[in-house]
């Protein structure tokens, strides 16, 4: 249900959720400078209107920023697109690992593909490499830099100096490619 609430600073048109798993209100503003006012069931709506209110500074500044830069979404997908290219994502994520580790030379145990909404990438302390499926939708520079990145962990398993030593190795431009990276929405 969308609806429209006037600050001090202006307006603000967010869409009502309610949802059996909220424990609390909370507020989200998308790439796209929508907002979503997701709340509990049993919570009033006067109630999460008043947070909105107290929280419209945030969500107007927030809304600003994704108005002024553009920022790339790799649109929420459906389960039956994770499922549909699971396969095509291994394949493809696999070629790029050999591709990079070729270079760094680590040894490591299982790649799973998953589909995550908040990580591109993880490694586990068992040198198990996780990646998000999503990467087939990124460009191949940044997408290889997740590979790296995480390949990086076999040997750090942290974000020391000598762990951004070794990435800065393989990916001499990484810190360009990490802002690139922060402006796209899983």
């Amino acid at each position: 249900m969308r609806k429209i609430i006037k600050t001090n600073n202006g307006k603000i048109e967010y869409s009502l959720k309610k949802s059996s798993r909220a424990r609390k209100i909370r507020i989200t503003v998308n790439c796209d400078a929508s907002v979503v006012l997701t709340l509990p069931i049993r919570s009033s709506e006067i109630f999460a209107e008043k947070f909105l209110l107290e929280k419209s500074t945030w969500v107007l500044k927030k809304i600003n920023y994704f108005k002024k830069y553009k920022v790339v979404s790799v649109k929420r997908r459906t389960r039956s697109d994770y499922l549909k290219n699971k396969e095509l994502a291994r394949k493809l994520i696999v070629n790029k690992i050999n591709k990079v580790n070729s270079f760094y030379g680590f040894k490591f145990n299982k790649v799973s593909i998953r589909n995550q909404k908040t990580r591109w990438g993880s490694c586990s302390i068992n040198r198990n490499l996780n990646f998000n499926y999503k990467l087939i939708y990124l460009p191949e520079e940044l997408s290889e830099y997740i590979v790296a990145h995480e390949i990086c962990h076999l040997k750090e398993f942290n974000h020391s100096r000598e762990f951004w030593k070794l990435v800065s190795e393989g990916v001499p431009s990484y810190k360009e490619i990490r802002k690139e990276l922060k402006r796209i929405i899983i």
